[in-house]
């Protein structure tokens, strides 16, 4: 068995023509959670897209790896076949589609669901909040059976409540069942429930730098901001 779930190879990524992913490399184990913190604009949701396979995104150098296999050219479909899956930042809402009735069509499991029954005889994300949206999205990719679950500003628009809500079913069902997580967030707020493995920083399309730690990092960042975060002082101790 490949000791990598997920590993990328020098990722050079465009969209609208413009190069935004400068050269990543990455590489995560299963079971771990990792966080990408960085500012907004700085790649973070590019490169969830480029893992999920987005077409909007073109891969231009790079190569993309999971369980072993060479993905870069894989489409959306097929790597979410391997177990990949994405929650969106800004899901759309879908009228005349309920919950319960997409959930009929893509589920591979029966999951459990304690937050959200509400929203499963509702229009998908139609007047939903910023909390029921992420649970929404959530249940969602619980019923792909998934190995790798990228959450893309999840914490972003939540109130503290909802933040320990979200944060508490992400940790119970994923988490807790050894199902790899990347965090994508510009602001971590939702770290400090989560406890990450490892965070990374993200600035200009760049990942500049590895830490375990990430209270430290979170304090570093609120400190010097991320424009300090090239000379990586939490680093230096």
């Amino acid at each position: 068995m490949n000791k990598f779930l997920l590993k990328i190879q020098n990722l050079i990524v465009k969209g609208n023509e413009k190069e935004i992913l400068k050269g990543i490399n990455f590489q995560m184990e299963r079971g771990e959670v990792r966080a990408i913190l960085g500012p907004n604009a700085s790649g973070k949701s590019t490169l969830a897209h480029a893992i999920l396979g987005n077409p909007k995104y073109k891969i231009i150098k790079g190569k993309i790896f999971f369980e072993g296999e060479k993905i870069t050219n894989f489409p959306p479909e097929k790597r979410v076949d391997l177990g990949i899956t994405l929650v969106w930042q800004s899901p759309p809402a879908i009228k005349g589609v309920k919950l319960s009735q997409l959930l009929g069509k893509i589920s591979r499991k029966k999951i459990k669901i304690k937050e959200g029954k509400e929203l499963l005889e509702r229009e998908i994300n139609l007047d939903f909040s910023g909390g029921e949206k992420k649970v929404s999205e959530l249940i969602q990719v619980l019923s792909l059976k998934p190995k790798l679950v990228i959450l893309d500003e999840i914490d972003s628009g939540l109130d503290i409540k909802k933040v320990e809500m979200v944060a508490e079913t992400i940790k119970k069902e994923l988490v807790d069942k050894k199902v790899s997580v990347l965090i994508i967030t510009h602001w971590g707020q939702i770290l400090g429930y989560l406890k990450p493995d490892f965070v990374n920083v993200m600035i200009n399309g760049e990942i500049i730098c590895q830490e375990k730690d990430y209270k430290k990092v979170l304090k570093t960042i609120k400190k010097y901001g991320y424009e300090k975060c090239r000379e990586c002082p939490f680093l230096a101790g």
